[in-house]
């Protein structure tokens, strides 16, 4: 059975606008709701400065340490083959789908203070749980990934004859890298970076788990609107409001160059 808008089943078009609906009407209340005539002075309080300013500062140190750490690691999965890249590649992406609150768990036994480098790392004065420094490492756990599905996925994708050239003439592995590998995947580059950002930046469950709920050291936006939910439902409307244009501007501006297909049109 067809239907109109070029012969699609009204069945399926209907079940499609119901699902739309379950994405977006809640955003759209959300934003309803805002008390946008209090905006400036709840962005203006010192809760909302201090979780701004820190999560600006964490993410953005998190995103620097994800594309150092990221691109040569997203180059090691492009360039592997067989099941040990497969499950490599299992492996780096795990963080997006696992629990955030699994995250920060992990975390903990990893870094933590009895945890297996924890004992190690504390041996020579460095403390990660609930400071500053563990809510850059928990936004790195989570936000990594996206910047390396974004960049290997280019790196698939390279002119494998301008390499051979580049062979041929005489560069060494590190110089393709360098100059021809590395500019060619640059947008994709820049774009795992700015989604890297967004998700740093929303970084919630790990967060709190490892680092803590610390005013002015460990409590980032999303956790300012977490503890305004419970105390003042108005300040949390106009915090998630910021973090919803935010991670909106971003995807407006990547569409199409990530998951191309997907965000394009």
């Amino acid at each position: 059975m067809s239907g109109p808008s070029g012969g699609r089943p009204p069945l399926l078009v209907a079940v499609g606008l119901l699902g739309a609906a379950v994405l977006v009407l809640p955003v759209v209340a959300l934003l309803v709701r805002v008390p946008w005539s209090d905006v400036g002075t709840v962005l203006g309080s010192t809760t909302a400065r201090e979780a701004l300013a820190l999560s600006l500062g964490t993410s953005l140190a998190a995103t620097a340490v994800s594309v150092l750490l990221g691109v040569p690691l997203a180059w090691l999965l492009a360039s592997g083959t067989g099941r040990p890249a497969a499950i490599g590649r299992a492996v780096v992406l795990l963080p997006i789908v696992l629990p955030p609150v699994v995250g920060g768990v992990a975390l903990l036994a990893a870094f933590g203070r009895s945890g297996v480098l924890g004992a190690p790392l504390e041996g020579v004065g460095v403390v990660l749980p609930f400071s500053t420094a563990g809510v850059v490492l928990a936004q790195v756990f989570v936000a990594m990934p996206f910047l390396v599905v974004t960049v290997e996925a280019a790196l698939r994708e390279l002119d494998g004859p301008r390499l051979d050239a580049a062979a041929t003439l005489g560069a060494d592995g590190w110089r393709a890298f360098r100059q021809v590998t590395l500019p060619a995947a640059a947008p994709a580059v820049l774009a795992g970076a700015a989604l890297a950002w967004a998700r740093a930046l929303g970084e919630f469950g790990a967060t709190i788990t490892f680092a803590g709920n610390l005013p002015g050291r460990t409590q980032t936006l999303p956790l300012a609107v977490y503890l305004g939910a419970q105390t003042e439902p108005g300040t949390a409307l106009v915090l998630s409001a910021v973090l919803v244009v935010v991670s909106l501007a971003v995807l407006v501006a990547l569409r199409g160059r990530w998951l191309p297909g997907v965000l394009r049109r």
